[in-house]
């Protein structure tokens, strides 16, 4: 992976943890999703009528609650002269605090890194989350598409959505011959043309699949011969064959082909989600395994590696909740980075006072405070080196949380 995508999803990943662990002390939780294209006006009219409806609630506490919520909501809605090109979500409410009856109203604005396709209010005792969960969790995508000898389909997978790209047609004859023509010469002409449209066919993978973001296989599938044919034909671009799952019998082609495609590979698919991770954690293990010197985990070295530009390929566990302070010193100046897991920072920043410079034992201050995931996403991007985030949920995404602490590296040479 490379570029800013992991790095956004990463911060809406928090984001949303965040809100899962708030709860109000009733029904009193607004979530407002707006799917793109639809008018300001139009949200502030529906919004407008729910605070109305609202006077309905018997308890008067809770009704006030909700109204307040949903004012909160209409006066973030008015920053936006148009709603964003993926839609919008916003989410407010009094949140529950441990001292009864106090609470805390707050809002928050999310703007979803795909385009949200729903539209609705709700009020519930915590925020509704999982349509933003569901959309970051389909983080990889997929190529489909469909072929015979007459028809071409092509679409793309991602989660649970499928989006039609473009459809052709070949142009290339039935196997039946026109009255007056041999049947060898009718069978050259179509085999002529069959092959052009297979040249064409490797031109569309290309101009549709080459550079996409985040694809992570192509799955073929067509009535017939088709696919065969044209996948041993060599007509794909070299960084595409290796992409290919798949063939796949299919009863169709177009639309109906794809979505049949599409029930038809689920196996194939969930298998190659998990791939590379598997493979990269591999070459790991199989590095250490060797004692070759290039397999490389733990914060403090592969935070070494990075800044050595000695890192090959960077394996970070989604897992990993842990807040990295740039530290200096007080009295002799000397920067060093402490890591703390999130569930401690609150105890670490209130006793900052007791940590001391490891060189002169001086106080020492803040400088910087980052998500240690964050942190090491950026030092990859800087240095230009791969990296791969990988769930917990393969065998071996497990084994890396587990016993190397969720961070290794391969390295380009031992490190001194």
């Amino acid at each position: 992976m490379s570029g800013n995508e992991p790095l956004d999803r990463l911060r809406a990943q928090r984001m949303l943890e965040q809100l899962e662990a708030l709860q109000g002390r009733g029904t009193e939780l607004v979530s407002v999703y707006v799917p793109p294209g639809k008018a300001v006006s139009e949200v502030m009219t529906d919004l407008r009528n729910e605070w109305g409806t609202a006077v309905n609630i018997k308890s008067k506490t809770t009704r006030k609650n909700v109204q307040d919520a949903l004012t909160k909501v209409m006066e973030r809605l008015k920053l936006f002269r148009s709603i964003p090109p993926t839609g919008l979500a916003i989410f407010a409410g009094n949140i529950a605090s441990d001292q009864l009856g106090v609470g805390d109203m707050q809002t928050f604005v999310v703007v979803p890194p795909e385009p949200i396709t729903i539209y609705y209010y709700r009020c519930m005792h915590q925020f509704m989350l999982e349509p933003l969960f569901n959309m970051l969790s389909a983080k990889d995508t997929y190529g489909l598409v469909v072929i015979d000898s007459k028809n071409a389909a092509f679409a793309t997978l991602k989660g649970n959505r499928t989006d039609m790209l473009k459809e052709y047609s070949s142009g290339v004859a039935g196997k039946t011959r026109a009255g007056g023509q041999s049947s060898r010469r009718y069978e050259r002409l179509r085999d002529m043309y069959l092959n052009e449209w297979y040249i064409r066919l490797g031109t569309y993978f290309t101009e549709h699949f080459l550079n996409m973001p985040n694809l992570r296989g192509i799955v073929l599938g067509g009535p017939g011969p088709t696919k065969e044919d044209f996948l041993n034909g060599g007509f794909l671009h070299y960084q595409l064959k290796d992409k290919i799952l798949g063939p796949i019998d299919t009863g169709y082609t177009g639309p109906e082909g794809i979505k049949e495609l599409v029930n038809r590979s689920r196996e194939i698919l969930k298998n190659a989600r998990y791939y590379e991770e598997r493979r990269v954690i591999t070459e790991f293990l199989r590095h250490l395994g060797e004692d070759d010197g290039i397999a490389s985990y733990g914060e403090q070295e592969v935070l070494q590696a990075l800044k050595s530009q000695n890192v090959q390929t960077l394996i970070i566990s989604e897992d990993i909740r842990r807040t990295i302070y740039k530290l200096r010193c007080k009295v002799c100046g000397t920067v060093e980075n402490r890591i703390v897991d999130m569930d401690q920072v609150v105890d670490f920043e209130s006793k900052l006072s007791e940590v001391k410079c490891k060189t002169c034992g001086g106080d020492v201050e803040v400088l910087e405070k980052e998500d240690l995931i964050e942190h090491l996403i950026q030092q990859a991007v800087k240095s230009n080196t791969p990296f791969e985030l990988v769930s917990s949920h393969t065998e071996e995404g497990e084994e890396l949380y587990r016993a190397f602490g969720g961070i290794a590296a391969i390295t380009n040479y031992r490190q001194s």
